[in-house]
C-alpha cells in the first residue's frame, strides 16, 4: 500500500536541512524542522525566507506561494515533535555514532509505518538501520547541495529496506521536483564514490606542486567542462566533510587509492574547512 505524505520532519536546520525543508514546504508538505537550539532554528528559517524571497524577485515564485510555504514550516528543539510525521529526514553531522543515536531516538518516537531517511553522503544505510527495530522503513535520501537548486536525490537501499519504502521514497522525491537514482549500499554510493577521489587527487596535485589552486581549478573547468573546479567545490562542500567521506571510502573499501591526502587532513586540523569557516583552499569574506 502506497504511503501518503502530509507532514515531513527534518532533523537539522543547517545548509542541507533548511534546503530540504524549503523544497518540502514549497511542494505543499507541512514541515517540522528541529535543531539543537532556537538560534540554529532561527538561522535556518531565515535562510529559507531569504531563498524564497530571491525566487520571488526572479518571478519564479509568487508572493502568495512564498507566504504559504513559510507558513507550513514550524521549528523546535525536541525530536518528540516528529511523533506524527509520515517521514523524517536526518541531516546532521556526517558521523556514524551521532547518526546511530539519532535513529535509536527516531525509532522510539516516530509512529509505525513512518519512513526514517538519512541524508548521509557516504555512511552505510544497513548499519544505521540496524540501530532501529524497523530496518525495512530505513533508507538513504541523499540530496545534493544546494538542495533548492540541484535536481538529484540519490536513493540508497539498505540490506533490509523494503520495496514499498524504496518506491514511496522515490515518489516523494519526485513530488519535491527531484530526479532520483538508486544506489546500492556501498561506501560513497554513486556520486561520492566518483566525486571525492577526484577532489582528493586534486589536493594531491596541489600538495605535490603539479599546479597552483587556481591552475588546477581552471584546468578542470575548461578542460573537462565542469561548472567549478574541484578545489572550489571542496571548499563549498566543506573540507571536513570531504575528509570524512574519504575516510569512509578508505575504511570501507580497503583500497589505498582512497587514502585521504595528508594536505586535506592538515587543512581540516587547522580549522580551514572552506567557505563555512572563511578559509579553505581560498579565503572568503564571512
Amino acid at each position: 500500500m502506497t504511503r501518503e505524505f502530509h507532514r515531513i520532519g527534518v532533523l537539522g536546520a543547517g545548509q542541507m536541512g533548511n534546503g530540504i525543508a524549503q523544497v518540502a514546504a514549497t511542494a505543499g508538505l507541512d514541515v517540522v524542522m528541529i535543531d539543537l537550539d532556537e538560534a540554529a532554528c532561527a538561522k535556518g528559517l531565515a535562510t529559507i525566507e531569504h531563498s524564497l524571497g530571491r525566487l520571488v524577485r526572479k518571478e519564479r515564485l509568487s508572493e502568495a506561494d512564498r507566504d504559504a510555504a513559510l507558513a507550513r514550516v514550524t521549528t523546535g528543539t525536541s525530536m518528540e515533535a516528529f511523533a506524527d510525521c509520515d517521514i523524517v529526514v536526518e541531516a546532521v553531522v556526517e558521523n556514524l555514532e551521532v547518526k546511530l543515536d539519532v535513529f535509536r531516538t527516531l525509532d522510539r518516537i516516530c509512529k509505525p509505518g513512518a519512513i526514517l531517511a538519512t541524508n548521509t553522503s557516504s555512511i552505510s544505510i544497513t548499519h544505521i538501520a540496524g540501530a532501529t527495530n524497523r530496518p525495512d522503513d530505513v533508507i538513504g535520501m541523499h540530496f545534493m547541495n544546494p538542495v533548492p537548486i540541484m535536481k538529484l536525490v540519490e536513493v540508497i537501499r539498505g540490506l533490509a529496506t523494503s520495496d514499498a519504502t524504496h518506491a514511496d521514497t522515490c515518489a516523494l522525491a519526485e513530488r519535491l521536483g527531484k530526479t532520483t537514482v538508486t544506489a546500492a549500499d556501498y561506501p560513497g554510493f554513486i556520486v561520492n564514490r566518483i566525486l571525492m577521489p577526484m577532489i582528493n587527487e586534486a589536493v594531491y596535485a596541489l600538495m605535490e606542486g603539479v599546479g597552483t589552486v587556481e591552475d588546477i581549478d581552471v584546468a578542470m573547468k575548461l578542460g573537462t567542462n565542469q561548472p567549478m573546479g574541484p578545489l572550489t567545490l571542496a571548499d563549498f562542500i566543506g573540507l571536513d566533510t570531504c575528509l570524512a567521506i574519504m575516510e569512509v571510502l578508505h575504511d570501507g573499501l580497503g583500497d589505498a587509492k582512497y587514502r585521504p591526502c595528508p594536505l586535506l587532513r592538515n587543512y581540516v586540523l587547522a580549522g580551514w574547512h572552506g567557505r563555512k569557516s572563511g578559509r579553505g583552499f581560498y579565503t572568503y569574506d564571512k
